[in-house]
């Protein structure tokens, strides 16, 4: 049974880890059917990180030959991660306060607004940045401190990064694609803080195989899932997903308020 669990919650993850739905809150719903319990199950707690891996290889496997033309797309990337890096060093206390149910509610239903505001805001406009070279490292930096916001549960790190890259003059398809690049930095650091936490999940025999099952699930999942979204967003723009959120955010509200979820702290 867990390494079922470790497959589904590995779709999951592949699914929703780059689109602008926030994964965590799919995460909450997901373990939450399947009857696992975060809050005092360290294994799944490390899981659910760990297996962003397999995301983040998607990432270099789609986007290989980008990385390669030079260190110029490198350095934008890192330093965009520095405010999300240096927030989360000094403030990750108080942002354990906010793993609540209402606040994932509140932030999924508060971003699908906003990206449903700034697409009929925006509609018919001429984006300024068109590629990724064109991004300044001034853009850069400010899409990572917009970034940082996702670490309120419900956000979404992708939606969060994308609405800073439109609001910066990217276009969908350039602030979709650095959203893509900036999960690199961002994601490997998340992995690589919870196996330092636990590196016994690494070494335990019986955690491996639902670990490989997850990672190579995640990924696998997370290549299909980043190649489709692209398409889409070359010809839609992203109200879809706003009005996606905002149907969640209800959903959740709904469970909480019948007792079906606990709206208590999360993890």
């Amino acid at each position: 049974m867990q390494n079922l669990y470790a497959l589904i919650l590995g779709i999951v993850e592949g699914l929703t880890e780059f689109l602008p739905v926030s994964s965590t809150g799919h995460m909450i719903l997901a373990t939450t059917i399947l009857g696992i319990n975060i809050k005092n199950g360290e294994f799944w707690s490390h899981f659910l990180i760990i297996i962003q891996l397999g995301s983040i290889l998607a990432v270099l496997f789609v986007f290989w030959h980008k990385l390669l033309q030079g260190f110029k797309l490198w350095f934008k990337l890192a330093i965009a991660f520095i405010p999300t890096g240096l927030i989360g060093l000094f403030i990750y206390g108080f942002i354990k306060n906010l793993f609540n149910g209402y606040v994932v509610v509140f932030m999924l239903i508060f971003g699908g607004a906003v990206f449903i505001v700034l697409e009929l805001r925006h509609r018919g406009k001429n984006y300024a940045v068109n590629s990724l070279d064109s991004i300044s490292f001034k853009q850069a930096f400010f899409i990572g401190l917009i970034q940082s916001l996702a670490m309120i549960p419900g956000t979404s790190r992708s939606g969060a990064s994308i609405i800073g890259g439109l609001l910066l003059g990217l276009n969908r398809k350039v602030a979709t694609e650095f959203s893509f690049l900036l999960a690199l930095p961002t994601m490997m650091s998340a992995t690589a803080y919870s196996v330092y936490k636990e590196p016994s999940i690494l070494s335990n025999t019986n955690s491996l195989i639902p670990l490989l099952i997850g990672f190579i699930t995640a990924f696998v999942v997370a290549v299909f899932a980043i190649k489709i979204f692209l398409k889409f967003i070359s010809k839609f723009d992203f109200i879809v997903f706003g009005i996606y959120r905002i149907v969640l955010g209800v959903l959740f509200f709904c469970l909480y308020i019948f007792g079906i979820l606990d709206a208590g702290s999360l993890f």
